[in-house]
């Protein structure tokens, strides 16, 4: 289930000259059997200069991941996303998320609740901190808790797909197919090709349908 919830340039101006193998052909100067220079031998051309890459930006990770129809890639999309969610900006929030993640993995989920509380305390615009948050409320069955971290992180970052498939997730074990089915089509939304949202998508549209009839 965890997998649900966190399913992350420089530039060289160089003026060219005459390049070393050529100056090497060149007579040496004062030398009386050398021609004269030819006035036809054309100036030697600076290099172009390079073009400046543009920043690799979330926004344009996101329209990446919007355009993209090859599920594999897509999925490396939403890795480096997640890449640069997991990154707090603060040394001693990140060090505190490796600790909460490390007592995640082990199951200690109130050493992990520890860590994640100072961390939306001292970060309380990261929303990361909260996401995780949310998951390990989820993994102590706190599912209301779970609910409002999920809302706090959507608040923060609309477009995390890990906490719309949370919220989807909740919305399923209670029985609220047609809010889960509207959670599951935000997610693609952003993230088109995440097979589960569709997976979902699919099965909950015909169990509506079925049961309309």
């Amino acid at each position: 289930m965890r997998s649900v919830f966190a399913v992350f340039l420089g530039l060289m101006v160089a003026t060219g000259t005459m390049p070393a193998s050529a100056q090497s052909e060149l007579p040496e100067q004062g030398d009386p059997l050398a021609p004269p220079p030819s006035s036809d031998s054309p100036a030697p051309r600076p290099k172009e200069q390079a073009v400046p890459r543009a920043p690799v930006t979330l926004d344009s990770l996101f329209a990446d991941l919007k355009r993209e129809r090859n599920e594999k890639a897509a999925a490396r999309i939403a890795a480096r996303i997640q890449s640069r969610w997991d990154h707090s900006g603060s040394a001693s929030v990140d060090l505190m998320m490796g600790w909460a993640q490390k007592a995640m993995e082990q199951q200690k989920f109130d050493v992990a609740l520890d860590f994640l509380d100072q961390i939306v305390t001292l970060a309380p615009n990261y929303a990361e901190g909260w996401n995780r948050r949310a998951t390990v409320h989820f993994l102590m069955q706190s599912y209301g808790k779970s609910m409002t971290d999920i809302e706090h992180t959507l608040r923060l970052e609309p477009r995390h797909f890990g906490a719309m498939a949370g919220l989807a997730v909740i919305m399923e074990m209670r029985g609220r197919k047609q809010l889960a089915l509207e959670a599951w089509q935000k997610v693609l939304d952003v993230y088109p090709m995440m097979r589960n949202a569709q997976n979902r998508v699919t099965t909950l549209s015909e169990e509506l349908a079925g049961e309309a009839i």
